[in-house]
């Protein structure tokens, strides 16, 4: 049995991975580390014998040799504070957990000897291009604190002495997406007839994957990444967020009067686009929010949940006094 451990597996991207994980690799054990904060749902959570949960912070040495004594032959790190919204109110967590968490897990791999270990990274860390598409030798030019963190772990990474693969991917759609992203808050606002918040004119551009072409690339990478590599991952869906919102409206059968322009936030990024030619896969899924809106539709206690609370405190804060 191969013994793999998956940090942030109980976020969006970590919990799609680590089900796609077990059905496609019949002799993994999977140690699933996540601190269950505001991102981390146990709801997204697989049930299966070779999937194991502890809660627990990267960034604490001792839970994190504790975790690794049995050894490891594979880590990916999904675990991350990843938005920029937040990070832009306060950067103390990001480092944290982006860049002591990632150095943290890194010293343990070193110790312990990991033959491979994923560093799940962002396209934000390019920042953002009037034209072209980023490589993977492109200069780093993070425009916010959550960027900045991405990038500082990639160079953290990079020089920790552990044979480490890193990817790099464009924004992600899909099922069990925390509320406060852009499309699952559009589309649970829309469910409610609450306005749609669009930052600035809307026509910021993004590259849009659905999270499970988003995991299947990383097990690509973990069968066939050369260590001490990057490879960037893209959908080859560049939309731009008004054009995001009004899908959302046309699938709904909404007014796209609930669509609400609000000030943009500082440091916004015009537009990320990536060349993942290097990569030498392809998404499967064509752009599509049809099964997405309808996954949120379908499972309104799950986003209730999510959406109540802390969320619904830090949504009025943020969006409250500008609708």
């Amino acid at each position: 049995m191969t013994r793999v451990l998956v940090t942030g597996g109980a976020g969006f991207i970590g919990s799609h991975f680590i089900k796609l994980a077990l059905r496609r690799h019949p002799d993994w054990h999977i140690v699933n580390l996540d601190n269950l904060t505001y991102a981390g749902n146990p709801a997204n959570l697989p049930t299966d014998p070779r999937h194991e949960f502890i809660k627990g912070d990267i960034a604490d040495a001792a839970t994190v040799n504790r975790v690794f004594e049995p050894g490891f032959e594979l880590v990916v790190n999904l675990a991350a504070e990843t938005h920029v919204d937040r990070s832009l109110r306060g950067a103390a967590d990001f480092i944290r957990t982006d860049v002591l968490g990632t150095h943290t897990l890194l010293a343990a791999a070193r110790q312990h000897q990991v033959a491979k270990f994923i560093q799940i990274s962002t396209d934000e860390v390019y920042g953002s291009l009037q034209t072209g598409r980023a490589t993977e030798e492109s200069p780093l030019r993070p425009a916010n604190p959550y960027a900045a963190s991405k990038a500082a772990a990639d160079l953290v990474a990079l020089t920790a002495g552990v044979p480490v693969i890193i990817t790099r991917c464009t924004n992600n759609y899909g099922p069990n997406q925390h509320v406060e992203k852009f499309i699952p808050l559009c589309i649970t606002n829309a469910l409610d007839n609450q306005p749609l918040p669009v930052y600035g004119d809307g026509r910021n551009i993004r590259d849009w994957i659905h999270v499970e072409d988003h995991c299947a690339a990383i097990d690509h990478v973990i069968e066939h990444g050369t260590p001490g590599e990057i490879y960037n991952i893209a959908g080859g869906n560049e939309l731009e967020n008004i054009t995001i919102a009004r899908q959302i409206c046309r699938i709904l059968a909404k007014p796209e009067s609930l669509i609400k322009f609000v000030t943009d936030r500082p440091g916004h990024d015009r537009r990320y686009a990536l060349n993942a030619d290097k990569l030498g896969w392809k998404p499967q899924r064509p752009f599509d929010l049809t099964g997405t809106v309808e996954w949120y539709r379908a499972n309104e206690a799950w986003w209730r949940k999510v959406k109540s609370g802390e969320f619904r405190q830090y949504y009025q804060q943020q969006y409250g006094q500008r609708l």
